[in-house]
């Protein structure tokens, strides 16, 4: 049975390296990259890695001999890391990148045929750059699976305003756009495209959707959009969004639509976030549930009260890897809908981390609804994750899944992890005024980048831990986050809407 599951998912499969090769990208050998090339009349190459700024850079091939291209493959080349990454230093700035053959994907955009490879760093003596982006991640989920025997799995919800001219016809309601349907949402198509493209290039989504934001300011519609993935090994979830922010915006450019992952750009409008859903997995199961001692289903097991009892302990620093300009600290409002408050809740969404419904209640509803359908109950164990609702479209890709993966694993590591998930648990919405004795007894997440920065100090020890962050990367985090000189900005600006459209400019293409 998994044999035909699994020669299903390759027939079905959106990328073309996939379904040409018969076999799953992780195990795409270099054998496999120059078959598919020549197969195909590939002209080009592109090897594509993350810079300091979180975006993708790119360096062109063009394939005239297989001498050549073999060695490409095998040997990289070499790239100016002073130029990419302000932790380097000009002296001793020459770093190798190498393709990893499973991010492999044929260029939806090229006029020429390419095939594009993302890379991993490495520095002089051969060994990976310990302070690049990919190996910060590759490190911490290695710690996470040495301290605790299970795999640290993760996905984004990508939100993002898509910007065209206003049309006048069929307005939608301004802040109600959630899961609109054309024709009041303006920029389904796009977004189905997107995805299509997305997937092309390897991503797992789950589904895409248009989201609460959408307003109407200087002639222009702005739509806010959602495109949410499927949980997979954190390295491959950092890949996948890091690939497709580069795909929203090389279509949206081809389109004539402007696109933003700017975490805000105006007062009194839904700000985007980049929610994670993170799950620990252990031999091909879930480990997020376990069954209620009580009966009636399943309940949240200790492991993932131990995970999150870590990140409600370093949630403060965590705003370092996700919420990386000035703007991320107007969307981090109190009693707005982004979280500020360090606390956790089911199903709950004034919370910082939400425990989301995760179809445990034990009842076959697909039966309930198509009665014809014998009944049933299928193993939903697979979908329970946890949700951090802080990090928003600045955020490092990379440093925000290590941030995270290491704050699950702190959980485990922490002596009072239990009493600290009992300690941060709120069932009751804390922006209701009733419920304000209970929010002066929590932490608040920072207000500024500067904020941020004094957090990820004093807490810098553990993420250091295992050498996961090596202490030039943290080093060169807080110098970025300070060099903002943010710390009473929001206070000084915020009630003044031509300062903050200034500020929303110069960090419009953030992330």
């Amino acid at each position: 049975m998994f044999k035909i599951m699994e020669n299903k998912n390759i027939t079905m499969n959106a990328n073309d390296l996939v379904t040409f090769l018969k076999k799953p990208a992780k195990e795409f050998t270099r054998e496999d990259i120059i078959n598919f090339i020549q197969s195909h009349d590939i002209r080009m190459l592109n090897l594509m890695y993350p810079g300091g700024d979180g975006k993708l850079k790119t360096l062109n091939f063009v394939i005239t001999n297989l001498a050549y291209l073999e060695m490409v493959l095998t040997c990289g080349e070499r790239v100016d890391g002073s130029s990419l990454f302000s932790f380097i230093e000009a002296g001793s700035s020459d770093l190798y990148v190498l393709p990893r053959f499973s991010t492999a994907f044929v260029d939806p955009f090229a006029e020429i045929p390419t095939l594009c490879m993302l890379c991993s760093y490495f520095d002089k003596d051969g060994q990976p750059l310990a302070s690049s982006p990919e190996q910060t991640l590759r490190k911490a989920c290695r710690a996470f699976t040495e301290v605790t025997g299970m795999e640290f799995h993760a996905m984004g919800e990508l939100e993002y305003y898509v910007i065209k001219p206003d049309e006048q016809v069929f307005p939608a309601i301004d802040q109600r756009g959630y899961h609109e349907s054309a024709p009041y949402a303006k920029t389904n198509d796009f977004r189905t495209k997107c995805m299509s493209y997305i997937a092309r290039c390897g991503g797992q989504i789950k589904y895409g959707h248009s989201e609460v934001g959408n307003f109407r300011l200087d002639g222009l519609i702005y739509e806010q959009n959602e495109i949410e993935f499927l949980p997979v090994p954190a390295e491959e979830a950092a890949d996948q969004l890091m690939i497709a922010k580069w795909v929203i915006r090389n279509l949206g450019w081809r389109e004539g639509l402007n696109v933003t992952f700017a975490p805000k750009i105006t007062t009194g409008k839904a700000g985007s976030g980049l929610h994670i859903h993170m799950r620990l997995m252990k031999d091909g199961r879930n480990q997020m549930l376990s069954l209620s001692s009580q009966g009636g289903g399943a309940v949240l097991s200790e492991a993932a009260r131990r995970a999150i009892a870590g990140m409600m302990d370093l949630a403060p620093s965590i705003t370092a890897f996700g919420n990386k300009n000035p703007t991320s600290y107007f969307r981090l409002v109190p009693h707005q809908e982004a979280p500020t408050n360090v606390c956790w809740g089911d199903r709950n969404r004034s919370v910082l981390v939400r425990v989301p419904l995760g179809w445990a209640a034990g009842v076959d509803m697909s039966h309930a609804a198509n009665p014809l359908e014998p009944e049933a109950l299928p193993d939903t164990s697979s979908k329970q994750t946890v949700e951090m609702r802080s990090p928003d479209g600045s955020a490092d890709l990379y440093q925000l899944l290590a941030g995270l993966c290491v704050a699950c694993r702190h959980g485990f590591e922490m002596a009072d992890a239990l009493e600290v998930a009992a300690r941060t648990y709120v069932n009751v919405n804390i922006h209701d005024a009733q419920n304000a004795d209970r929010l002066s007894q929590l932490a608040q997440l920072p207000d500024s980048c500067a904020a941020s920065a004094d957090c990820l100090e004093r807490q810098r020890a553990v993420f250091e831990e295992h050498g996961v962050f090596s202490p030039a990367m943290i080093d060169g985090i807080i110098a970025q986050l300070r060099a903002f000189d943010d710390r009473t900005l929001r206070q000084y600006i915020e009630k003044s809407p031509e300062k903050v459209a200034e500020l929303v400019a110069t960090y419009f293409h953030c992330g």
